[in-house]
């Protein structure tokens, strides 16, 4: 799962730094799920996950409205989506095995989370570097 989820963060690069950072964080601490390890570590680093993503959704979508973003509706839609999922998963993790639970993370993190920077993400990216005249990093300052 490792390799898997360290070739992902390579290709989803917005351009806006912040931004970037922490997908680079959401992909990083997804690979700590391949190292194994007992329930409460396991349970520790899902927590960790869940809240760094729950913040990053939080920070993204305050940027989005900062900048006028035409697409921030949808893309709030689709952040309450992945929550759900990582509340569902970390409701249900308790009954899951620890190789079911990396599983799940690699599932969220290469499937849908991968595919929304790809789209939603990206089409952010492209109205900020449309915004700042081709600068998407300068809204990030």
């Amino acid at each position: 799962m490792n390799r898997d989820l360290a070739g992902c963060s390579s290709i989803i690069e917005t351009g806006v730094p912040r931004i970037d950072q922490q997908h680079r964080r959401i992909f990083e601490l997804a690979a700590t799920f391949a190292d194994g390890g007992d329930q409460i570590r396991m349970m520790k680093s899902l927590a960790i996950l869940c809240d760094h993503v729950k913040t990053h959704f939080r920070e993204e979508e305050e940027m989005m409205a900062a900048c006028g973003f035409p697409g921030l509706a949808m893309h709030r839609q689709q952040h309450g989506e992945c929550r759900r999922m990582l509340v569902d998963l970390l409701a249900n993790a308790m009954h899951l095995s620890l190789d079911q639970i990396a599983d799940e993370v690699k599932r969220l993190i290469n499937g849908w989370i991968h595919s929304h920077i790809l789209t939603a993400d990206l089409e952010y990216a492209a109205y900020l570097k449309a915004l700042r005249g081709g600068e998407p990093g300068a809204a990030a300052a």
